[in-house]
């Protein structure tokens, strides 16, 4: 009585757990979750993101040390190291002054630039239509272009629309 008494308490505590994780409309594991920061649908699975394409050039050290963030951040990031970054841009859209030191293609969007990991993820999620997502310049603070005293200057990411016109879509 005692032994039967024991597994019906483990089973309760086990389907009670299983209760408080998922709701009953939760699709399962394989699914977008939450992040804790709330806002951004994240890939329960690492490496479901569609897989980036960065190009650069190859003496770059801080779009290596971008590329790097991106992976820390669950992104599969193929890299090209070309002389002339224009032809990429011109091809992309990307509009004048608007450019940076490395570009990357992502789920057919642009991203220009040291945008955040957090902000490349919101833009998937929310698809928007528009053409990709820009830093202008070379913040200091911004993926890839941190400092050891963690100094940081404010920055904002543009969203590009279909027509070319800029948008504020973060601020950091």
């Amino acid at each position: 009585m005692q032994r039967r008494f024991l597994l019906t308490a483990v089973a309760l505590v086990i389907t009670a757990s299983t209760a408080c994780t998922r709701s009953p409309q939760s699709p399962g594991p394989a699914t977008n979750q939450r992040s804790l920061l709330g806002a951004v649908p994240v890939p329960a699975v690492q490496g479901q993101w569609p897989v980036m394409v960065v190009t650069k050039n190859a003496s770059c050290g801080c779009c290596g040390a971008w590329v790097e963030r991106m992976r820390a951040n669950g992104f599969r990031v193929e890299v090209h190291d070309v002389d002339n970054l224009d032809l990429i841009k011109t091809r992309l859209g990307i509009p004048a002054g608007k450019g940076s030191c490395h570009t990357a293609e992502i789920g057919g969007y642009f991203v220009e630039g040291h945008v955040p990991a957090a902000d490349i993820k919101r833009l998937l999620a929310e698809r928007p239509a528009a053409k990709g997502l820009v830093l202008p310049g070379m913040p200091l603070g911004s993926p890839g272009m941190e400092v050891p005293d963690g100094s940081a200057q404010p920055y904002t990411v543009e969203l590009i629309g279909q027509q070319g016109e800029a948008t504020t879509f973060a601020q950091h």
